[in-house]
């Protein structure tokens, strides 16, 4: 059943609430407007005298490090912080030892809290910290971009990238809350914002054409920051809490919510996890790919496919490979090593690799008998086409 939407009992006017219904383990994502201030008040309601210690980045921290920390002196809540580099390099071993050790330095217990403060990055690499200090602290989600505020702080997937891949190393380790401020956005590039509706464009495109259609129809507003960015951010925060409600840890259904990540996440790693591919321009790539190959497949027509790529390319993100920065000067590998790169994904069960593919938009489906020999000449042809 898809967790509800709710209006709490607010610190400050009308922010929305989307329960994540895991039992003893449940959470709340708190989303509104200018809602960080109440992120020290309401940790302290949650967890009584507990100290905290806050994981950022630099970009994120000359922002709202600041704000973070007076919100929990204001509740008289201990805190330090610990900053990291920006970007996925952060993501790797050495990031992972940098936060472990800080933490352990810091004397943060296992009845205290650990903060992820920023994007995607911070909250994959702060969490998995979390889940391995001490064999285990609790941790919140202060998801800074769009992408982490609709994705990847919901949900418990922790994790490092290898040099084999990406995300392969991590545990699953639910935060206690999510408090995801839609104003800490304004900060956001254009291009950053973008990256992140990829996203939000994803949940109507796996499994609700009705939003993916009202998105078609909405999405300047949400660039603008009008009222659209908040129902478009709870929207796609009650589909995954349902998902995630249902499936865990992604023995089944949450598969799904992969969709365009097998094709973007070799995207990403054939690119160096550089500034070249941000995450959510890799996911976009992905689903385009994912909707061509399922029409090539014939599991849908060709015009949900061109359904698909139009609306993405229109909010500005890439939909083709040439479209990758750099492309023209470097290319990118061939199919052979694409195929290789998406060998290592997490969805390979005893050597098969699984797909998200459609059977419409709005119907996304697990797809474990791809031919690779068809994959690998897809792929071809979209290189050299």
């Amino acid at each position: 059943m898809t967790a509800p939407l709710k209006h709490s009992d607010p610190i400050i006017p009308d922010p929305i609430v989307v329960d994540v219904a895991l039992a003893e383990r449940a959470y709340d994502i708190v989303i509104g407007r200018n809602v960080l201030p109440s992120l020290g008040a309401r940790i302290a309601k949650l967890r009584p005298g507990v100290r905290t210690a806050i994981v950022t980045d630099r970009t994120v921290a000359k922002h709202w490090l600041a704000a973070t920390e007076a919100s929990l002196a204001e509740a008289g809540i201990p805190t330090s912080h610990i900053i990291v580099e920006e970007g996925e390099g952060s993501k790797s071993y050495s990031g992972l030892e940098q936060v472990s050790e800080a933490l352990i330095a810091a004397k943060i217990e296992r009845n205290d809290l650990v903060i992820a403060l920023g994007g995607g990055v911070v909250g994959d690499l702060a969490g998995f910290a979390a889940a391995i200090v001490r064999r285990g602290v609790d941790f919140v989600q202060v998801p800074t971009s769009l992408l982490a505020q609709v994705d990847s702080s919901v949900g418990g997937k922790t994790g490092i990238n290898s040099p084999q891949g990406k995300n392969l190393l991590g545990a699953f380790h639910q935060p206690v809350l999510v408090v995801a401020d839609t104003a800490v956005l304004d900060t956001l590039s254009p291009r950053q914002f973008r990256s992140g509706y990829a996203e939000v464009a994803k949940y109507g495109v796996l499994g609700d054409v009705a939003f993916f259609t009202w998105l078609e129809a909405n999405h300047a507003d949400i660039m603008r920051g009008g009222s659209a960015r908040e129902h478009a951010i709870a929207t796609s925060c009650r589909a995954k809490a349902g998902v995630v409600s249902r499936d865990e840890r992604e023995n089944g259904e949450r598969a799904l919510l992969n969709l365009g990540h097998t094709f973007g996440h070799a995207l990403e790693a054939v690119t160096g996890f550089s500034d070249r591919l941000f995450h959510g321009e890799g996911v976009s790539v992905g689903m385009v790919l994912a909707a061509q190959l399922s029409a090539q497949l014939g599991m849908i027509a060709e015009s949900d496919a061109t359904r698909v790529q139009h609306h993405l390319a229109d909010v500005g993100l890439p939909t083709e490979l040439q479209d990758i920065a750099g492309f023209a000067q470097e290319g990118l590998a061939g199919a052979d090593t694409l195929m290789a790169l998406m060998a290592q994904d997490k969805k390979v069960k005893r050597g098969k690799l699984t797909f998200i593919l459609l059977e419409g938009v709005g119907r996304a489906v697990i797809a474990g008998d791809v031919d690779p020999a068809t994959v690998r000449a897809f792929l071809h042809q979209k290189l050299t086409g």
